[in-house]
């Protein structure tokens, strides 16, 4: 698999129905995309596995249309970012930063002894931020791939890891962390 690149696998796939070469290119992104969506869910793993399955179902069923513009990995996570759009659009999730801060103050996270919980950390960030600072942080993409991923313009990106960033720095000292 590691001399075989993406290009031809997906050629395979398109050109031939290679469900094997589909199965190289899973192996390959699944823990990627599964922790993106783990992130995002804020450790849900069901619906993280879920959102995951249905990117590639999405992926198999429409990869004659990937152009090769980009990465394949690009491509990848702008469908997995669509599958985790229309998940919430079907949810009709609401965030606010009251209603984030009083889920939490519930949770008792505000106890200095608990250990940060990444998730915990996640879930004070609005979806697009966590959205950027997942793909940045976690994942290492830059700001133009997160760009081309999210459909975000490039300042939009940066504002939401700017304000994410801040976001988290003070949830870290809040909590003990960086003293």
């Amino acid at each position: 698999m590691a001399g075989i690149s993406d290009i031809s696998l997906v050629t395979q796939v398109a050109v031939f129905h290679n469900k094997r070469a589909f199965d190289q290119l899973v192996k390959k992104y699944q823990s990627p995309v599964r922790r993106f969506f783990l992130s995002q869910t804020l450790g849900d793993t069901q619906l993280s596995d879920d959102l995951a399955q249905d990117t590639f179902i999405k992926a198999y069923t429409r990869i004659a249309s990937f152009k090769g513009l980009s990465g394949f990995s690009t491509w990848l996570y702008r469908i997995a970012y669509n599958v985790l759009y229309d998940y919430r659009r079907g949810q009709h999730v609401t965030e606010d930063i009251d209603t984030t801060a009083m889920r939490h103050t519930s949770e008792g996270i505000s106890d200095p002894t608990v250990h940060m919980d990444i998730y915990h950390a996640l879930g004070l960030l609005k979806a697009d931020e966590r959205t950027c600072i997942t793909l940045q942080l976690m994942d290492g993409l830059p700001i133009d791939k997160i760009s081309e991923i999210t459909g975000m313009p490039q300042g939009t990106v940066k504002s939401h890891l700017s304000r994410g960033k801040k976001q988290l720095a003070s949830y870290l000292k809040e909590n003990g962390y960086g003293r």
